[in-house]
């Protein structure tokens, strides 16, 4: 099982789709990193080797923010808006949908417990 970024990725599927695994790596930015590194999006993840492996660690590491450091961005900017008291910030903080979504229905995964509703009598 090949190991990038401290991430294992599965054996027995393709390229294109093993990169997917590591958190900040979409379709097209796997196809992009492939493309980089010469390599056949088609070919499967464990027929790579070390030096593939190393050659892929570099770039990431290099030009990209994948993983830990992408998920502490995402942190910081988070803990900033709730910093500054933005509107944003506020809905983070509630755990209530932050992008416009209504709340009435569906937004009850985000809520946290669910509270149960007396039924109506007949």
């Amino acid at each position: 099982m090949p190991r990038v970024i401290g991430v294992d990725l599965p054996d027995n599927k393709r390229l294109e789709i093993s990169l997917m695994y590591l958190y900040g790596i979409g379709r097209q930015l796997a196809n992009e990193i492939i493309e980089r590194l010469g390599f056949d999006k088609n070919m499967r993840a464990h027929k790579l080797t070390q030096d593939d492996l190393a050659r892929l660690n570099t770039l990431l590491q290099a030009e990209y923010v994948v993983e830990g450091d992408l998920r502490r961005q995402v942190q910081n900017n988070i803990k900033r808006l709730i910093s500054i008291h933005s509107y944003r910030g506020l809905r983070h903080r509630v755990g209530l949908p932050v992008r416009g979504q209504r709340t009435r229905t569906n937004s009850r995964t985000r809520k946290g417990r669910r509270k149960t509703v007396a039924n109506k009598k007949k």
